[in-house]
């Protein structure tokens, strides 16, 4: 058996293996347009464990498991022993002797990392507090079905340095593309990560000099899960950071603009540029389920 691929962040795949992803990701979804049927999962079964709630990523996950064939269990923290106080590694162990995949959506990213050095199969990070890498396959796929090749590019991220941001930096340096981010004082990306992709990444002061002449603009909520009790403070702060209009067009006349999803019309976005002709936030959240599917062929493929 070769070694059991896991996909932590973005890093733990290279660049080849990421183009490839996007490029599957769009068969598959040709293969879902015509109705072409693919059971390449059959047999297959997937843990899902949701510390924190979700819409995209557990639709994503258990409709890409179902439709080819395997079967995705829900295993939310409140109904599982992991309430009680049992430890993630003899979780990982018991799960990995009777499932072929894991998933986990948490806060804490050492929780990903427990699990993996316990699980005998892969194990897929569906969202922690430091990354989001199944959000960026799908925004990747999204702008290569637009626009082809990123590299080259220049894309701009505003608002909050959170776990979105994190993970744009490392496809920036594995994709090379240019990454232009504004955040309000404090609320900087890791700056571990940023310090490992610091030819591909500009920190501006203002959000109009991250947004001038990009080819992607970029953002999330102002407060993300778990911050809740800083919303107020957050929107005092982040105030010149909402992508209205009049910052949109700084950008070039071809460019595009992704929103992870759930949005806060009003607050990072306005409703005139999410719900706008160059908007692609409806595309770029529907291949989530084409990216969930290649990502699990892969790390099955890769760990056999």
């Amino acid at each position: 058996m070769n070694k059991v691929r896991h996909f932590r962040s973005l890093l733990d795949i290279n660049k080849n293996e990421f183009i490839k992803l996007i490029e599957r990701s769009i068969e598959l979804k040709e293969e879902s347009r015509k109705n072409i049927s693919n059971n390449s999962l059959q047999n297959k079964t997937m843990a899902m464990i949701f510390k924190k709630n979700s819409t995209r990523t557990r639709v994503a996950f258990e409709t890409a498991m179902v439709t080819m064939g395997g079967h995705a269990i829900f295993l939310s923290s409140d109904t599982t022993q992991i309430t009680r106080g049992e430890d993630l590694a003899d979780t990982a162990k018991v799960l990995s002797g009777m499932v072929d995949i894991i998933m986990i959506r948490t806060h804490d990213h050492d929780e990903v990392e427990e699990l993996t050095k316990n699980s005998t199969v892969p194990i897929i990070n569906g969202l922690t507090e430091k990354y989001h890498p199944c959000q960026l396959l799908a925004d990747m796929q999204t702008y290569y079905e637009e626009r082809g090749s990123i590299e080259g590019k220049t894309i701009a991220w505003i608002g909050d340095g959170c776990n979105m941001c994190n993970s744009y930096i490392n496809a920036a340096k594995i994709l090379n593309f240019k990454l232009k981010i504004a955040t309000p004082s404090g609320f900087e990306p890791d700056s571990k990560t940023l310090s490992l992709a610091k030819d591909n990444v500009e920190l501006c002061d203002l959000p109009g000099q991250a947004v001038e002449d990009c080819d992607l603009v970029t953002t999330d909520v102002w407060t993300s899960m778990g911050d809740e009790n800083e919303s107020e403070k957050r929107k005092h702060l982040f105030k010149g950071y909402q992508i209205n209009q009049s910052l949109f067009d700084k950008a070039k006349s071809d460019a595009i603009f992704l929103h992870c999803l759930p949005a806060h019309r009003g607050e990072e976005v306005d409703a005139e540029v999410i719900d706008g002709s160059r908007s692609r936030v409806w595309q770029q959240a529907h291949n989530r389920l084409f990216t969930s599917k290649a990502l699990i062929e892969f790390l099955l493929n890769e760990s056999k």
